[in-house]
């Protein structure tokens, strides 16, 4: 909940977990991956790059678009050894979503 106090609760709580995951809790570590993410999420074509695929994320069940989106970042970073499809259709079936739209009331 802090890190999502820091960002005023704008960003997908899901989101936040998967990266503190991943940093393996490093709060520090956190904060700098989802400002990178952040930045490259306002450019508009990073946006168009998503939407163009989105469909194929749905019929994939992966419907958290800001995890979509993060994994959209990941692959052209070069950070995952898959596609972006197959990174949020593995998060969502294998690690769940443990936030739902009522949690960022």
């Amino acid at each position: 909940m802090q890190i999502s106090a820091i960002w005023n609760h704008s960003i997908d709580l899901n989101l936040i977990c998967k990266i503190l995951q991943s940093t393996q809790g490093e709060i520090d570590q956190t904060i700098a991956y989802l400002s990178i993410f952040e930045t490259w999420k306002l450019q508009s074509n990073n946006i168009k790059k998503y939407e163009k695929n989105k469909k194929e994320f749905i019929e994939r069940r992966c419907c958290n678009h800001d995890i979509n989106l993060f994994s959209v970042f990941l692959e052209e970073k070069e950070a995952i050894g898959c596609t972006a499809i197959e990174f949020a259709a593995a998060f969502t079936m294998h690690d769940g979503m443990p936030f739902v739209e009522k949690d960022k009331r």
